[in-house]
């Protein structure tokens, strides 16, 4: 029984301590998700980056290929 006592009151935190508590986790999970959306814009600035050498590759010929082998070679 008395064990029960204990986790329950180590569980159980003052009021002020639980909004901190729930406010904390709120800011971790917001900065996961900013961050989640920013690996995400990376990834479509790179591909819009290669989709737009590669038109000017299929437009212009051979002169667009150097500019796609250095695109490549920045990443």
């Amino acid at each position: 029984m008395t064990e029960e006592t204990e986790t329950k009151t180590e569980t159980v935190s003052p009021a002020g301590g639980s909004r901190t508590q729930r406010f904390a986790e709120w800011l971790m999970r917001r900065e996961e998700r900013r961050q989640e959306k920013e690996s995400n814009l990376e990834g479509l600035m790179k591909l819009n980056f290669l989709v737009s050498t590669a038109t000017l590759i299929a437009v212009a010929g051979s002169t667009s290929l150097t500019y796609l082998m250095m695109a490549w070679s920045w990443f």
